[in-house]
């Protein structure tokens, strides 16, 4: 076990940990999850000895070993192969067995019954104990059936470590980790450099891994398939939710709803008892109770409810108009250095056409997408685009073009299209730069920033074919479901290659498969073509499912409008709902608002009227006026009530709704 005590930490004025305190058991599979910044990666390195903390905090049991894997880290510039570095996992059980060599070998020199000898017999049992536990002779199947799934091939073995790219290099650190099994794992965003067959592939791996662990990733289908607790740090606290990724935003809605009404008490009280301070405050008969109720302020514990739950919505700008055939390929092909990437493609694609782009890393995705884009040239063949096309292109490299001396705001005014500050901020918020973010400038800026607002001024400007590569790299997950949401409403024509496939399928309508040198088009979302694969391999016929191979490029897109038609008939359903769930709390609303301005400028007119000398004299119409004046406070008072919990009310209703 190791556990997390009393954990206290700040940076400047922020307070990133309060007091957490937290503790992993065997077999636990955890994922942690927050807003960008919250400190999930800091907690993880607290956790694996990396980052420093005061004695006592992190505690681990004996024989409790911990595994850490960074979301980046330096490359390896090892001279070893890829199998011979991957075989450093064992390093302890290869120098145990090398010494059990050593000890057979003087053993046959030694006298049987010299002290020596049995001392050294001793440790050899010792030693033999361990390797027959560690299952040390299956080594070989343990490295190649690691390093296979996590996608090298058996020609990749022999090549030095050095040769592999960044991606390709943290996947054999996750391999070397997965080797070592340790008892405790903790994966900072292990899903990036994977490709979707790997990712199925460590899927099925963590799931039957002995180990505990602990998850930071931003895909909700591994959280779903591989967690069983959610820890999320907010606020400088952490919660913990027994469930999967799904359980997880069940109970956290059904918790807020609580936190709010709890909120919405406190704050009506607050509004309350400033009402009884401010009344009161000048008379001296009331002090007393007016320094009770200052003090009952001063010492509440405030609610607070959590920034990352306002809602931040953008949509892209209204797609100009083009002819139904957006996109024709005929014959494509490319190569590198003779070894060819995809030969004689032929695909059509049309107007609301949203197509996932899918295959092993190195298949040639990127490669497909900048030949569209017009980055590079085929070696053979055409790439047409229909009447009225207007593309836009994001990949990795768009961050690289970004002027260095504007700040965030500025980048976005130059670069899209004319747009309000309000709005501007918006899109920007969405992409995680708020509040003073948008002043700093993008020379300062991280990598995964300036990703983040590469993306973001490309989809500020107008297309209505949009060619993306690896969007969500850089996202959270309330930026990836904004990002979704979005395109799930753009009514022009979507090309994505991710392997984020609960970010796919919300939107996706087709999927294209780049494998072996050829590029297959399908009719189906990400789930569905991964099921046909999945039934292909167990050898149950490719054609089981709606989600086929397309043969004629002739797609109507029906399927996208029918989602747009269900996504307007929901909508007019929660309006409905609403008007009549709130309907009559909103009457009340209403009413109560217009007694209250009534019931003001009545009590506003007689503060006049007794405010005259001459009222003074006439006794009768003094206690009159008092009598009115306190009738229309008592009124006043009631009416506020009533409005605040008729407001209440309807706001209850929204959130309801909004969740639902």
């Amino acid at each position: 076990m190791i556990s997390v005590n009393n954990l206290d930490l700040r940076y400047g004025d922020k307070h990133l940990f309060s007091n957490i305190s937290v503790q992993v058991y065997g077999g636990n599979r955890i994922g942690l999850v927050g807003v960008n910044g919250s400190g999930k990666s800091t907690l993880l390195k607290i956790m694996a000895g990396i980052s420093a903390t005061d004695d006592g905090v992190v505690s681990i049991s004996k024989y409790f070993t911990v595994g850490y894997l960074p979301q980046e880290s330096d490359d390896l510039l090892s001279d070893r192969s890829l199998y011979d570095e991957a075989e450093t996992a064992f390093t302890h059980l290869l120098e145990l067995q090398k010494e059990a060599i050593t000890l057979n070998e003087k053993m046959g020199m030694d006298d049987a019954d010299s002290p020596d000898f049995k001392k050294r017999l001793k440790r050899l049992g010792e030693i033999q104990h361990q390797l027959d536990a560690s299952d040390i002779y299956a080594i070989r199947g343990k490295i190649e059936k690691i390093l296979c799934g996590l996608g090298f091939s058996q020609e990749d073995m022999e090549k030095p470590v050095s040769s592999f790219s960044g991606g390709w290099q943290m996947r054999l650190k996750l391999a070397k980790m997965l080797l070592e099994a340790p008892s405790l794992l903790l994966l900072d965003e292990p899903t990036n450099h994977l490709d979707l067959d790997s990712l199925t592939w460590v899927e099925q791996f963590l799931s039957s891994y002995q180990g505990a662990m602990v998850i930071i990733s931003h895909d909700r289908t591994f959280l779903d398939k591989i967690t069983e607790f959610i820890w999320e740090i907010s606020l400088g606290s952490l919660d913990v939710y027994k469930g999967n990724y799904t359980y997880y935003l069940r109970e956290k809605a059904e918790r807020r709803a609580i936190t709010k009404s709890a909120y919405d008490n406190q704050q009506a009280k607050i509004r309350q008892t400033m009402r009884f301070v401010e009344r009161f405050r000048a008379k001296s008969t009331k002090a007393k109770q007016v320094q009770s109720r200052v003090k009952q302020l001063e010492k509440m514990e405030r609610i607070e409810l959590d920034s990352e739950n306002r809602q931040i919505r953008f949509s892209f700008p209204p797609a100009p108009p083009s002819g139904r055939d957006v996109l024709q390929v005929d014959n494509l092909s490319k190569k590198y250095d003779d070894k060819p990437v995809f030969t004689d493609v032929e695909m059509m694609l049309h107007r609301g056409d949203k197509v996932a782009v899918v295959g092993v890393n190195g298949a040639g995705k990127s490669t497909f997408l900048k030949i569209l884009s017009e980055e590079i040239k085929p070696d053979s063949g055409t790439v047409r685009f229909g009447a009225n096309v207007v593309m836009s292109y994001f990949g990795q490299h768009q961050a690289r073009e970004l002027s260095p001396q504007l700040t965030v705001l500025e980048t976005m005014v130059l670069g899209g299209e004319e747009m309000t500050v309000t709005r501007t901020r918006s899109l920007l918020g969405a992409f995680l730069f708020r509040g003073d973010d948008v002043d700093k400038k993008v020379s300062v800026l991280s990598g995964g920033e300036k990703s983040r607002l590469a993306l973001a001024r490309m989809i500020a400007s107008p297309a209505n074919c949009m060619l993306l590569d690896e969007p969500t790299n850089h996202l959270d997950m309330s930026s990836q479901e904004v990002l979704q949401e979005a395109m799930a409403q753009y009514d022009g024509t979507i090309i994505v290659v991710s392997h984020n496939r609960y970010f796919l399928d919300s939107f996706v309508n087709k999927v294209l498969e780049v494998k072996d040198g050829r590029i297959n088009l399908y009719e189906s979302n990400v789930a569905e073509y991964l099921q046909k694969l999945e039934m292909d391999r167990a050898g149950e016929g490719k054609d089981k499912i709606s989600g086929t191979l397309v043969k004629d490029a002739k797609i109507d897109g029906l399927g996208q409008k029918d989602g747009r038609k269900e996504r307007k008939r929901v909508e007019a359903e929660k309006r409905q709902e609403r008007s009549r769930r709130a309907g009559p709390w909103l009457q009340k609303v209403k009413e109560a608002e217009k007694l209250v301005e009534q019931l003001e400028q009545q009590k506003e007119d007689l503060e006049g009227r007794m405010a005259d000398p001459a009222l003074y004299s006439d006794e009768k119409g003094w206690a009159e006026a008092g009598r009115e004046y306190d009738a229309c406070k008592r009124r006043l008072e009631r009416w506020y009530d009533k409005w605040e919990v008729a407001q209440g009310k309807v706001e209850e209703i929204d959130a309801e709704l909004e969740q639902s």
